[in-house]
């Protein structure tokens, strides 16, 4: 071994609490981060979406109480907070469904480019934020 050999790099554990929030994600880490979040959400939340399912279609009378609970509430929680709910699944099912796409688009025509993986996370945050604003926007009763 030569004199002037490099000493190798020191590998120690990372501190979960001290390091990681100092941590940049890059975009793509974001997005990827974020799509297993809305999957995460959307499995918590499956019993709510099948009752909201079952509320909507059986009868007159149960889609009288799917509407009534978006305005007087559903149990100990207020309409307003079983509309912002609806809104996390709406962005959740969103962003899922965008980023679905985009992992899918990236395996078909190989495009593994950082460049590539920055553009696309990027547009996949806007277009689902955007669908977001604008969905929220009607069930909050804006327009």
């Amino acid at each position: 071994m030569s004199e002037a050999a490099k000493p190798r790099p020191e590998f120690r554990n990372i501190n979960a609490l001290q390091d990681l929030p100092t941590y940049r994600w890059p975009l793509a880490a974001l997005v990827s981060g974020a799509h297993r979040l809305s999957g995460v959400l959307m499995f918590l939340l499956l019993p709510f979406i099948l009752w909201l399912f079952d509320k909507s279609v059986s009868s007159e009378i149960s889609f009288g109480q799917f509407t009534s609970a978006f305005s007087a509430g559903l149990g100990i929680f207020a309409g307003w907070f079983v509309k912002l709910i609806v809104l996390a699944l709406i962005w959740a099912y969103l962003h899922h469904l965008l980023a679905g796409i985009r992992h899918l688009f990236m395996d078909m025509t190989h495009k593994t480019t950082k460049e590539f993986g920055r553009q696309s996370a990027a547009a996949t945050l806007v277009v689902s934020l955007l669908l977001t604003v604008v969905l929220g926007a009607k069930l909050f009763g804006l327009y």
